[in-house]
């Protein structure tokens, strides 16, 4: 696996690293390609200051570090926003306006609650918050047009109580075989999560049960990113990627640049 194309700078609110310092990092650790995702999550203020960057600023700072380091590494611009079913009228537009290679749509919110923050879990069980993520998520998938990959299905389960514990594909099969079925129905790739590893989860985002049920679906176009947020981070547990996609049916991933699909075999 030589492309991580799922990572994060200090454009991110969540990231203290510059674009210069991710890229020395994945050149560092061997990588042929990488794509910044960085963070736009429109209305999310959990946090402090809403979570979004400014387009025209990345624009002006991310070309011109491809071009430096074009002999070493392939560095696409990308991003990963925050799917909300009410704001897709303004995802549309966002996404048209800007030359990006690749946009990775992500739940990061549900009911205008950042998931990650806490707030939504108060009085609940993990399984009435893992339904409610996965019913906005199934309406996102059915409004939305303007992305490329489907990002951490499972990310919620990061945040519960039980984490992992109270979540697994037959738990929640009908509305997840509905997601699926939507993204692959409208070309939509899912993407292999490695962060999952990384926060102490048995396995990555989202689960092997569910990549095999993506494949059995008929889903073909995957993506493989660290969602790395420091250069520590970038390709985290990539030695286990080819082995997790190979057991769910895979034989090759792919990449995106210029939001096309790109086919890579795997090793």
């Amino acid at each position: 696996m030589r492309a991580d194309v799922h990572m994060h700078t200090n454009f991110s609110h969540d990231s203290k690293s510059a674009p210069e310092e991710m890229i020395l990092g994945a050149i560092a650790k061997g990588l042929q390609a990488v794509c910044f995702t960085d963070h736009h999550d429109k209305d999310d203020f959990a946090w402090g200051p809403e979570e979004v960057f400014k387009p025209e600023e990345y624009f002006k700072v991310m070309p011109p570090l491809r071009d430096k380091y074009k002999d070493k590494i392939d560095v696409r611009i990308g991003v990963e926003i925050g799917l909300q079913p009410y704001l897709e009228p303004f995802y549309r537009e966002f996404v048209k306006k800007y030359p990006f290679d690749f946009v990775i749509g992500s739940v990061h919110s549900t009911h205008k609650l950042d998931i990650a923050h806490g707030e939504i879990f108060d009085g609940k069980t993990d399984e009435e918050v893992y339904r409610e993520v996965l019913e906005e998520m199934l309406e996102d998938v059915r409004i939305y047009e303007d992305y490329d990959v489907l990002g951490h299905l499972d990310y919620m389960i990061r945040y519960g109580k039980d984490k992992e514990q109270a979540y697994s594909y037959l738990k929640y099969a009908e509305l997840i075989d509905e997601i699926l079925k939507n993204i692959i129905a409208k070309g939509k790739g899912l993407e292999l999560n490695m962060a999952g590893l990384k926060y102490g989860l048995p396995y990555a985002h989202p689960h092997p049960d569910v990549l095999k049920r993506y494949r059995e679906l008929g889903g073909e176009i995957i993506t493989v990113g660290a969602d790395g947020h420091c250069p520590e981070h970038i390709a985290w547990d990539f030695d286990k990627a080819n082995g997790i996609l190979r057991a769910c049916g895979f034989t090759y991933y792919t990449e995106f640049k210029q939001r096309k699909p790109v086919f890579k075999q795997l090793s």
